[in-house]
This record gives C-alpha cells, structure tokens and sequence, in this order.
C-alpha cells in the first residue's frame, strides 16, 4: 500500500476531526452504528453491511486495502513529442517564463518578470490555432503579441514594505479578463504574494490594492526551503489553489484554497490537505472538474538544491532519481493530481524521455489530448533558450 493511499485512507477516517484546521463544517454525518442482528452473516452480507455504515466502512478499507492496492507508477500514458521552435524574441533566455495558460483562443506565455535584474514585465500570447498549424508544418513563422504588466511595480514596492523581497512571478491563471499571479520571494522571506490584474487587448494592469499575503511552510526548525515559492495555480469555480514547489514536510502538507471574490477584502486562506509529493511541483493545469496535471521536476544538483532530494527509505522516488552508482540525475514526470473536496492526492501519469530530463520545465497548459510544455531558461548544456514542446498524446490499446 502506497503512502498516499494510506494517509488518504487515514484522512478519511477522521476528517471530521481535522475540519476545524481545514475550515471545511459540511462533512458526512455518520450514521448511528446498528449491529447485525439477523443469522447467516457470511461475506457478502459483511459487505453490505459495511456498505450501509459508512465509519465501519472507512475502518474495513483502512485495515485491509493493502491487499488490493496497485503501484501508483505504472506508465499507462503515452505521448508524442513535439519541439516547436519559437520567435527569437520569446525564445531569449532572460525571459525566464515560468507559467503556461490558454485562455480565449491564445497561449499565454509568462515571464518571471524579474524586475530586480531591471527585466521588463511581460506576457507573450500565440494564437492556439497558429500552433495548431505550427505542429503541422515545421517551418511555418509563429505570430505573437507581446503585453506589458503595468504596476508591478508598485506592487513590488509594497511588498519590500512588508520585508520580503520579491523575486519574480511564478505562476498563473485566467478567468474571463482577471489574471492571477503568484510572487516568488527570496528564500529568507516569510511570505509570497498573490496578485490580481486585468488584461486589455495590448497589456495587463495589476491592480495596486490586491496584495494576498500567503506564508510560506517551514521546517519543523521554523527554517525556509530553499528557492521554493507558490509555483502552481490552478481555479475551481470562485476558488484558486496555490500549491507550493515543496511538499514533502514530515509533518502535513497543504495547498492554499483562496475565493477570488475574497481578494479584495485582503484575502482568505484555506488550507487544503495534499499528499506529501517529492520533488518539485513546478506547474498545474486544469483537466477535468476537480483534476489536474502538474508538472514534477526534480534537479540533480546538490548544495541548497539537495532539499529536494527524498530520503533513501523513500526507495521508490530515489529510483527514479538516482542511478546504479548512486549518482543523481534529472528528472521529470507529469502527475495526475486529484481533489475530493478535502484532500489532493497523485498519480504518476507519464515520465518525460530522458533526453528532456535536463531542461527545467515550469510551464503547462493542457490542449485538445495533450500538453503544451515550457521550461524557463535551463536546458541540458548552453546556450540556454526557452523551449516549447507540445505533448500529443498517443492512443492507448487495451
């Protein structure tokens, strides 16, 4: 039995124990408990039984769904890659983009926006339909729009007021003409940021007086993980989950639930259990009601970095990590990520070839059957480039 199934069977058991901490009052209410009282109890009567008793039920699966349980890392999805080169102005390795999204028919790109390195605040948009013929035709030129962030930084202002230091945007949703950033800040910092703005045709326009501060999980030492920030957004409904790039605490781990509506009266955070996740989570997007894809991104350097490493007894993250000498290596997966109202659990879904496993990818956007894929500047060797990729999926035999 996997961890996360047994931490969501456990989760189960006493999530009306834990709904003060998550702020969820509307869970089951348990039946009173009735004992059988009629003879020729056998199996299949036990089952019914638990079947109409919902906390015996929980108990039954929690004790004994180990002997049914299947390996989360089963590669049941396929997919063709596909490298799109792209206009040299967005290909430039200083954009540093660190967020995909589609909306209205376009691929947004986003630029971390590093205002302290004097980088201009941008988005760049493609036609969905002109990638559609790109995909098709190698050599056909991409059109694109370049679009300004206006009051960034005023907003960058506020937050050195607050004492963080911001270090640019990393992650992104749209709905209608309201866009939603987070805001990455320098490691020491006590808190990342999230941001609205309106888009127009030719730009977008934060709005000065939405500043959500969002505090960042620590170690059990009250010590921050290094350069990790609230790297994924994702929307629900009125709601934005804003997960965090590390989520593999000893303790419990929690995605950031925050209505929209509650932006402009500062902000209300909710936190929402997630499964302990290695690695990085460094993107997300929207699948299904309540599902997503994510990118996780592991990088093999050591110094700070090596907080992303697992621990050896976690044997079935580090194999994938490591190699026969014990030597680490790159790596990238993307995972299916689900919500049951109180707890995200995962997935594996695909691993990325091998070749691909060097390039920082922190940018997707599912599409049709497939994903478009962005990494941000960091490819296996130099000259550095953005690159896109666009994953198109493989039909799958029974």
């Amino acid at each position: 039995m996997c961890e996360g199934t047994k931490k969501h069977a456990f989760f189960l058991l006493f999530q009306d124990s834990f709904a003060p901490f998550t702020d969820i009052s509307k869970g089951p209410v348990h039946p009173p408990l009735k004992l059988p009282t009629r003879t020729g109890f056998n199996v299949l009567s036990l089952f019914f039984y638990l079947y109409s008793n919902e906390l015996l039920m929980r108990y039954f699966l929690f004790l004994f769904f180990p002997l049914f349980s299947v390996s989360a890392f089963s590669q049941k999805n396929d997919f063709t890659v596909h490298r799109l080169s792209l206009p040299p102005e967005i290909s430039y390795y200083d954009n540093q983009f660190s967020g995909l999204y589609i909306s209205d028919e376009k691929l947004f790109f986003m630029s971390e926006s590093r205002l302290q390195d004097l980088a201009e605040p941008k988005l760049y948009t493609i036609k969905v339909s002109d990638l559609d013929r790109k995909i098709s035709d190698s050599n056909f030129s991409l059109p694109y729009q370049k679009m300004h962030i206006y009051n960034l930084d005023l907003l960058r202002e506020k937050i050195k007021e607050k004492g963080d230091d911001y270090e640019g945007l990393e992650a992104m949703v749209i709905k209608g003409d309201d866009i939603y950033f987070t805001v990455e800040t320098a490691t020491p910092s006590a808190n990342c940021y999230l941001l609205k703005g309106h888009i127009n045709y030719t730009n977008v326009v934060m709005d000065p007086d939405i500043l959500v501060t969002m505090p960042k999980p620590v170690n059990r030492n009250r010590s921050h993980i290094y350069n990790a920030g609230f790297e994924a957004l994702a929307a629900e409904g009125d709601n934005l989950f804003a997960f965090f790039e590390y989520n593999y605490f000893p303790q419990v781990n929690f995605v950031n639930m925050i209505p929209a509506s509650s932006l402009e009266k500062g902000g209300e955070i909710h936190p929402m259990f997630t499964d302990r996740i290695p690695f990085r989570v460094t993107d997300i997007t929207s699948v299904r009601p309540n599902g997503y894809t994510a990118l996780n991104y592991f990088y093999k350097g050591g110094g700070d970095d090596a907080v992303y490493r697992v621990p050896k007894t976690d044997a079935s993250a580090n194999r994938l990590t490591m190699d026969s000498s014990g030597a680490y290596h790159s790596y990238c997966r993307l995972i299916d990520i689900s919500f049951s109202g109180t707890l995200f659990t995962w997935k594996t879904l695909w691993e990325f070839p091998e070749e691909y496993f060097g390039y920082n990818w922190e940018g997707i956007a599912a599409y049709k059957k497939g994903y478009f894929i962005m990494n941000d500047k960091y490819t296996p060797a130099k000259p550095y480039s953005s690159t896109l990729l666009y994953l198109r999926a493989n039909e799958v035999k029974p």
